[in-house]
C-alpha cells in the first residue's frame, strides 16, 4: 500500500508538478489549443480565516491566460484536489503582462524588419546581429494605445561594437519601434533624427575594463584585497520545514509568485512561549519607473516592472560567494512557460544570518562594568534582472524585534545619446556623447497587518512644538499628536520627516502591561515625491504614488497598487479606486500600503554599472513588548576582550 502524500500547508507555493497539473486540467476541460498562452500560474491562496483557523482547504491554482486567437484575457481557478476548473471568466478590456516568449521573440523580429534596418543603415550600422532590442512596455500615450485596441511594445535599440561588449554604451537615439505582439511583427518605425553613436566603450568585465577606449578605464583589478570568510562552525541558527522558517524567536513562511517574486506569510514572534502574529502577508505590490526626459526616445518610459512583466519569473539563480555570503539556505522559484509547463529557477531565494554590529551597550563609568550585545538578523532575499536594471529585494528579521524591507538597485542605467560636445537638458553625461536620463523608481509594499490579531488601527503620529507660555516656559517643549485613521478617505498621507512622522499599527483590544495598545510602527526611510505633473498620464496610471501611505480595509482581491492589469491601462485603477468606497479602517482588518521612491539624478560614477543604492523602511515594535526584546541575547564572551 502506497503512503499517503504529505499534507501541504495551504500557503506552500505551487510545486512544479502542480503547475503542470493545473495547466493540463485547464487545457482538457476548456479544450484549449496552442493559441492559448499561459501568463501566470500560481497558488490560489485560501481565505485568511481558514488559514488562521487551521482548516483543511482544497489545493488550488490561479491562472492568467491570454487567448491569442481571440485577443482576450481569461482568469481561472483550478482545483488540484478535485482535478477540475472551479472558476473561469473573461476579463474584459485589459492586457495581461508581457510573457517570456514575447520578451525573447521581439529582438529577432525587429532585427528582421526592413524599416528598422533602413533606420540603422542611416546610422552606419550594417551588422544587425550586434543590435540589442529591449522590449520596453508601451505605456499609454493615447486612445490608440488602449488595451482594447491592440497589444504592443515600444522596443528601443542599442548596438554593440563587437560580440559580448557592453551594448548600453551605444544607444540608438531617436529610434522608437511599435511592435504588434499579436502579429509578432513591427507595426511602425518612428525615426526622429540621427544622433551619432557614442564613441567610447563602457565595459565592466575585468578583461575589457583596462582598455584605454573604455570609460572609465583602470589598469588592473586591485591586488591588495584580503579575503573575508563568514563561517558558522556549528551551522546556522534557523530551521526549515518546507517553506516554514523558525529563527531565534521568529517564525515566517516563505512564498514566491511569478508576478510578485518573494512573499512572506505569517510573520510572528515567540514571546515568553506565545507566538504573537505581526504581519499576515507582506509583498511587493508594484514597481513604477517614470522617466523625466521629454526626448522622443524617453518620453513614453513609465514602466510597471511588476505589473507589466513580473519580477518572479525574472529572478536570478543566486550564487554562493557572489550574491550571498555565509551559511546559506536556498529555495527554488517555480514559474511557468507559456505552454503551461513549469520552469524552475534554482536558488531564486537566499536565506542566511548576518551580524550587524552592536545591538545594545552601556558602560557604567563609575564601576567600569560594561554590558554589550551583538545584533543579528535573518536575511531573506531575491534578485531580479529587468532588462538593464537589477533589483535586490531583502527582508530582514532582527533579534530586537525589528522587521526591515530594503531594495538594492544596481545594474545599468537606460542610456541616451547626444552629439559629442553637447550636454543633455534632462540627464547627466557619463561619457562623451552618452547620458543617463533623469528618472525615479517607486516601490509599493502591501502589508496585511495582524498585530496580535486582525483587528488593527493605523495611527499617524506627528511631533509638534508647543507654543511658549506657562506650560512651556523655556519654549523647548514639544508633544506628539495622534491622528487615528477612521476610514479610507482619511487614511492617505505623505511622509513628513521634519516633524518626525511615523505610523503606529495598533491593537486596542490587546493592551500592553502599561495599559496602551500593543503596536508596531512604520518608520520611513529615504523617500521622494513624484516629479511628474499631477494631471499627466504617468500620474493617472500610477495613482498610488501620490501618497506614501494608504490604509484600506482588507480585501483579498485587492492585491496590487496599480490594479491587476496595468499594461496599456489609461489609469485610475488600484489604490485610488480601492479607497473610493471609504470603508472603515478603525479596529478592523486593515492593509497598510507604503510607497517609497528612489530619486535618480544620474552620476558619472553610475557608469558603466551602478554601485548599489539602498532604499526601504522598517517596522519596529512600539509597545508590543514590555521592554527591550533583545535583553536576553547572550554576551559575546568568546571573542570579546577588554584590555586592562
Amino acid at each position: 500500500m502506497l503512503d499517503a502524500p504529505p499534507v501541504l500547508h495551504p500557503l506552500e507555493p505551487l510545486a512544479a508538478e502542480e503547475v503542470s497539473a493545473a495547466s493540463a486540467i485547464l487545457k482538457a476541460e476548456k479544450r484549449l489549443g496552442p493559441t492559448a498562452r499561459f501568463v501566470f500560474i500560481t497558488l490560489h491562496e485560501p481565505p485568511k480565516a481558514a488559514v488562521q483557523a487551521g482548516e483543511t482547504v482544497p489545493r488550488e491554482a490561479f491562472v492568467v491566460l491570454y487567448e491569442r486567437s481571440e485577443r482576450k484575457t481569461y482568469e481561472a481557478v483550478v482545483s488540484l484536489t478535485d482535478e477540475r476548473v472551479v472558476a473561469w471568466k473573461h476579463v474584459d478590456g485589459v492586457q495581461p503582462p508581457i510573457t517570456f516568449e514575447e520578451f525573447m521573440a521581439c529582438e529577432a523580429a525587429v532585427q528582421a524588419d526592413p524599416g528598422w534596418q533602413e533606420a540603422m543603415r542611416k546610422r552606419g550600422v550594417e551588422d544587425f546581429s550586434l543590435a540589442m532590442i529591449d522590449p520596453w512596455a508601451a505605456g499609454y500615450m493615447g486612445e490608440e494605445d488602449a488595451a482594447t485596441a491592440r497589444r504592443i511594445l515600444r522596443p528601443l535599440t542599442w548596438v554593440r561594437s563587437e560580440p559580448g561588449e557592453h551594448g548600453y554604451a551605444r544607444p540608438v537615439e531617436g529610434l522608437v519601434v511599435e511592435f504588434d505582439l499579436d502579429k509578432m511583427a513591427v507595426a511602425a518605425v518612428h525615426d526622429y533624427g540621427v544622433v551619432p553613436l557614442p564613441p567610447k566603450a563602457g565595459n565592466y568585465d575585468a578583461e575589457r575594463v583596462a582598455s584605454p577606449e573604455n570609460v572609465p578605464s583602470f589598469p588592473a583589478p586591485r591586488a591588495d584585497l584580503k579575503p573575508i570568510e563568514i563561517t558558522q562552525p556549528e551551522g546556522p541558527s534557523f530551521t526549515v520545514e518546507g517553506h516554514k522558517v523558525t529563527w531565534q524567536k521568529w517564525q515566517v513562511r516563505i512564498g514566491f509568485t511569478p508576478r510578485e517574486g518573494l512573499v512572506l506569510h505569517d510573520i510572528g514572534y515567540l514571546d515568553r512561549g506565545t507566538l504573537r502574529p505581526i504581519v499576515y502577508r507582506a509583498s511587493l505590490a508594484e514597481m513604477f519607473v517614470p522617466y523625466g526626459d521629454p526626448a522622443p526616445t524617453h518620453r513614453f518610459k513609465n514602466v510597471f516592472d511588476m505589473g507589466e512583466y513580473g519580477v518572479g519569473w525574472l529572478a536570478n539563480p543566486l550564487a554562493l560567494g557572489c550574491d550571498c555570503l555565509g551559511e546559506i539556505r536556498y529555495f527554488d522559484g517555480v514559474v511557468n512557460d507559456q505552454d503551461g509547463e513549469p520552469m524552475t529557477i534554482p536558488n531564486a531565494i537566499c536565506m542566511h544570518e548576518e551580524d550587524v554590529g552592536v545591538g545594545w551597550k552601556h558602560t557604567d563609568f563609575r564601576t567600569e562594568e560594561v554590558e554589550v550585545r551583538r545584533l543579528r538578523r535573518l536575511v531573506i532575499s531575491t534578485i531580479a534582472t529587468v532588462g538593464n536594471y537589477e533589483y535586490g529585494y531583502f527582508w530582514y528579521l532582527y533579534t530586537d524585534g525589528t522587521i526591515e524591507y530594503e531594495v538594492k538597485l544596481s545594474g545599468v542605467i537606460s542610456t541616451g545619446a547626444v552629439p559629442v560636445g553637447e550636454k543633455p537638458g534632462h540627464g547627466t553625461l557619463v561619457a562623451p556623447g552618452l547620458y543617463g536620463p533623469h528618472h525615479q523608481h517607486f516601490f509599493c509594499v502591501r502589508l496585511d497587518m495582524a498585530v496580535d490579531g486582525n483587528e488593527n488601527s493605523v495611527v499617524q503620529v506627528d511631533s509638534e512644538p508647543m507654543p511658549p507660555g506657562p506650560d512651556n516656559p523655556m519654549g523647548s517643549a514639544w508633544v506628539t499628536k495622534r491622528t487615528v485613521y477612521a476610514s479610507e478617505a482619511q487614511a492617505q498621507a505623505r511622509i513628513d520627516p521634519l516633524n518626525g512622522r511615523y505610523w503606529r499599527i495598533e491593537n486596542a483590544g490587546k493592551p500592553s502591561a502599561l495599559g496602551d495598545p500593543v503596536a508596531y510602527k512604520l518608520e520611513p526611510g529615504a523617500n521622494v515625491a513624484p516629479m511628474f505633473a499631477p494631471d499627466c498620464r504617468f500620474a493617472q496610471r500610477a495613482g498610488f504614488t501620490r501618497n506614501h501611505v494608504w490604509v484600506t480595509a482588507y480585501d483579498p482581491e485587492q492585491r496590487f497598487a496599480a490594479g491587476d492589469y496595468p499594461y496599456q491601462h489609461s489609469g485610475g485603477d488600484g489604490l485610488p479606486r480601492f479607497s473610493e468606497s471609504d470603508r472603515p479602517t478603525e479596529n478592523t482588518d486593515v492593509v497598510l500600503w507604503y510607497t517609497f521612491g528612489a530619486h535618480h539624478v544620474v552620476r558619472p560614477e553610475d557608469w558603466p554599472v551602478m554601485p548599489v543604492t539602498h532604499i526601504g523602511f522598517k517596522l519596529k515594535p512600539s509597545g508590543f513588548f514590555d521592554g527591550n526584546p533583545a535583553l536576553d541575547m547572550p554576551a559575546p564572551s568568546r571573542h570579546c576582550h577588554h584590555e586592562a
